[in-house]
């Protein structure tokens, strides 16, 4: 929780960093024999320096602490820990070039390639401080903690969160282990309730990480806190002086001189969702070409079709359950959601969401595009933006999360919500809502990268033959 931000930045300005040195190698050596001269050049030796100048750039930018955190990037460390790899970047490359006795490689190409990357790996740095200090002005990467405990410990750890957290700490309340709490502030949170509630709690709020911080001598079994915090697919820290619990996905970590105790409720390898998200937007910027006239002729069929606007947006809930604007097509006549209460025993689909199939306020134009899911090409943007995934539960109405009758069923929002899922290679709207639940904790549970591509290369078919649309 404490340093996850911190790492996930790491990771991103490393990214950033390698594509930033292949840009400025080939970018210096295309001025070289290109613009400069019209000299014969060998571009099979100059390019297969490249991997080894990668290597050593990065091991000089770790080394000389130009990863360090944005919290104590200053100006004077970010400018001297970025020279310094470079010259030392080159300098090893010049006398591996000299020892070697690797003839043919141009000098010039080296120095436009020393001042280029130079100049791109601060433009990294520059672009990650300004995004570190406007998220904290604005205060959107809070991380959201429910404390359970209310005594000395439970202040100590708040304090603490507050003094070594680098992106913040919103500290949504406290719960009590007493029967007898008075709803006074903790530790400048409000006091939510005792144990009892936390199921409640934990649905009412937007919470992140649940941290128990209670003595054990105050609470004899913390499986019902396990349990819950498991079904909404919410992370439990528990400060380590409890040590019954038996939880297959467990670790440890130190803020300051308290040791904390983590349960995962669903086990994500980080590096593995950054190379997730990179594959999502590469895969959407390659198909741009073919997709957005394809959304232009849609959207003039739209606007011939029926009055109103090309494109339907509406509130869902996303990771953690975070709320945003999904875009879809419009494929239903305009005030087509007012009229969802006048339908709702039509309804014939179990669970909490709603379909029917022949929905009259499904326009001509709205019965193609969700027969053959191009309704659903606008949400390549959200792809873009973050809030999906290209593969993932399908996002759910604030309609049809609240109808949920069963606290495991919001444990899909522990994950990025997706274009397609195992849901839509399984039947889609034919399948019930207790299958689709089933599925989607099936996917959370064994996801991977396989997984993921194996998902989109058998939605393909599916889409094209519009099996289970509704």
């Amino acid at each position: 929780m404490f340093e996850e931000k911190s790492k996930q930045f790491d990771r991103t300005l490393l990214i950033f960093d390698i594509i930033s040195t292949i840009i400025a190698f080939t970018t210096a050596y295309y001025l070289r024999f290109e613009v400069f001269t019209d000299g014969s050049s060998d571009a099979l030796i100059h390019f297969s320096l490249l991997p080894m100048i990668l290597a050593l750039m990065l091991f000089h930018l770790s080394y000389f602490s130009a990863y360090c955190s944005p919290r104590r990037m200053t100006a004077a460390k970010l400018l001297w820990s970025v020279f310094i790899s470079v010259s030392a970047t080159i300098t090893a490359l010049i006398g591996i070039i000299f020892i070697m006795k690797i003839e043919y490689v141009s000098r010039l190409v080296v120095i436009i390639f020393m001042g280029l990357v130079f100049v791109l790996l601060i433009v990294n740095r520059l672009v990650i401080v300004a995004y570190f200090r406007g998220s904290l002005k604005r205060g959107e990467n809070y991380q959201k903690v429910l404390i359970i405990g209310t005594g000395p410990r439970a202040a100590q750890l708040s304090r603490l969160l507050q003094e070594k957290s680098e992106w913040g700490i919103d500290i949504v309340g406290y719960l009590d282990p007493r029967p007898d709490w008075d709803g006074a502030e903790v530790q400048g949170g409000p006091l939510l309730g005792t144990i009892e509630d936390i199921s409640a709690v934990l649905k009412r709020f937007v919470v992140d990480e649940v941290i128990l911080a209670v003595p054990r001598t105050l609470i004899g079994d913390a499986e019902s806190i396990a349990h819950a915090c498991e079904e909404e697919g919410i992370k439990l820290r528990i400060m380590a002086d409890l040590y019954d619990l038996e939880v297959a996905r467990v670790s440890l970590m130190k803020l300051d001189n308290i040791p904390l105790l983590t349960l995962e409720p669903v086990a994500l390898d980080e590096y593995k969702l950054a190379l997730k998200r990179l594959i999502d937007v590469f895969l959407v910027v390659l198909s741009l070409p073919v997709i957005l006239p394809l959304m232009g002729c849609i959207a003039l069929a739209i606007k011939f079709d029926s009055p109103g606007p090309v494109f339907f947006i509406q509130e869902r809930i996303g990771l953690k359950k975070r709320r945003f604007n999904m875009i879809k097509f419009r494929s239903m006549y305009v005030g087509s959601e007012e009229k969802l209460k006048e339908l709702e025993h039509l309804n014939e689909a179990e669970g909490p969401i709603f379909k029917i199939a022949d929905d009259p306020r499904v326009t001509p134009v709205g019965r193609f595009i969700r027969r053959t899911s191009l309704d659903e090409l606008p949400q390549l943007f959200n792809v873009l933006a973050g809030s999906m995934s290209l593969v993932g539960p399908r996002p759910m109405s604030v309609r049809d999360v609240d109808l949920f009758d069963r606290g495991i069923q919001r444990k899909r929002f522990s994950v990025k919500p997706g274009l397609t899922c195992l849901w839509q290679i399984s039947g889609r709207s034919e399948l019930p809502f207790s299958k689709w639940l089933e599925l989607d904790l099936y996917y959370i549970e064994r996801w991977s990268l396989f997984l993921d591509l194996k998902i989109l290369i058998k939605t393909i078919p599916v889409v094209l033959r519009g099996n289970g649309a509704m």
